[in-house]
């Protein structure tokens, strides 16, 4: 009999798609598209995360903030396949799945796309977008059904900041480039995407480009799970927050659950007179 989160009911519908995960194609509209229970993870005796309970709703966006060395970074890369967890279990609308591999993760429908992005500054953005995945004819790429797929998925993103397809990723602003590396995970039919700081180091301008495209993303129902250290962005964009404290989310819930103040409590002591904390309810 297959496991489920207590606060979840299994999906009954599926693709079927043999391989070491499952895609889960739907699920009950209570079902997190992700769960994760009970999820711990240490480097010999350092313990970077410690029980972490997590739901990533369908569709909607979903902020994981806490101080350097929280673990939310461990946390994305357990998630992402990049780490395997010491424990814990792993939901994909509602049904178990094991993630061994980003490969694994790719396949559910997770894409992550972390702060260098992984953009090749040397090549064009149709190249980026379908680097390691060439579209081909006859053995010959086919160059113009990528140009027109990169304008279309640019264009469902309402990124129209970029002048060409051809421009060198080199030659783009940070928020540009980050609205091709997001634009490189939709096209691969990401049902989940994870953006670790996608707005530091931007200006005001950029910022604002980054949390319209994370917007679009949601109205497409795309989920997506934000890395942040800027509340103010937060607190602009999520549906929910989800606080991590010494490895360990403390609270989550929906964003009108919290203020600033309460979100700055949880971050620096992983308790707050305004919302319930999982650390002060276990003690």
């Amino acid at each position: 009999m297959e496991n489920v989160p207590e606060s979840t009911s299994p999906s009954t519908s599926g693709d079927g798609r043999d391989g070491p995960v499952d895609s889960g194609a739907s699920a009950s509209p209570a079902t997190p598209l992700l769960s994760l229970r009970g999820i711990s993870k240490n480097f010999g005796p350092v313990q970077a995360l410690q029980d972490c309970d997590l739901d990533v709703p369908a569709g909607q966006v979903t902020a994981l903030i806490g101080d350097n060395g929280a673990g939310k970074s461990t946390l994305v890369k357990c998630m992402s396949g990049i780490y395997a967890p010491a424990s814990g279990q792993t939901f994909w609308n509602g049904k178990e799945v094991n993630i061994h591999t980003p490969r694994d993760a790719s396949d559910l429908g997770i894409a992550t796309v972390y702060q260098d992005l992984a953009l090749c500054d040397n090549l064009d953005i149709v190249s980026n977008m379908f680097l390691g995945r060439e579209e081909t004819k006859y053995e010959m790429l086919s160059e113009i059904k990528m140009e027109l797929s990169t304008k279309q998925t640019l264009k469902d993103l309402s990124v129209t900041t970029v002048k060409s397809v051809r421009q060198l990723v080199g030659s783009l602003s940070g928020g540009q480039r980050q609205a091709v590396a997001v634009a490189r995970a939709v096209m691969r039919d990401s049902k989940l995407v994870v953006m670790d700081e996608p707005t530091a180091a931007l200006g005001v301008t950029q910022t604002k480009l980054v949390l319209e495209l994370i917007r679009t993303l949601a109205s497409r129902g795309i989920s997506v799970l934000v890395i942040s250290h800027n509340l103010l962005d937060v607190f602009g964009v999520a549906d929910r927050i989800a606080v991590m404290y010494l490895g360990t989310i403390v609270s989550e819930g929906p964003i009108a659950n919290y203020d600033t103040t309460s979100a700055v409590e949880l971050i620096t002591t992983g308790e707050s007179s305004r919302v319930p904390s999982r650390l002060s309810s276990s003690l």
